[in-house]
């Protein structure tokens, strides 16, 4: 986190916004005390939509039917 003086925030204002993008918060101070921080908005999450996938995905008859021997052996390491 750096400290800069608000008349140096001004003059490079788009160097201390990339510095806030990447991560990094910039404290602003008006005769070394601080007044403001510069730092990045996270971005918004979507909303969750159910039912996107209604009537795309199928779910077969026997999905949870036990699985044949020899896939099993491969799974257990036989």
């Amino acid at each position: 986190m750096s400290q800069v003086n608000i008349y140096e925030a001004k003059t490079h204002l788009s160097k201390y916004v990339e510095q806030a993008e990447s991560g990094q918060d910039v404290i602003i101070a008006r005769g070394g005390r601080p007044i403001a921080r510069l730092t990045s908005i996270s971005p918004r999450k979507r909303a969750i939509r159910f039912g996107v996938l209604k009537g795309k995905v199928h779910v077969a008859d026997d999905f949870d039917a036990p699985l044949p021997d020899e896939v099993l052996a491969g799974f257990e390491g036989r």
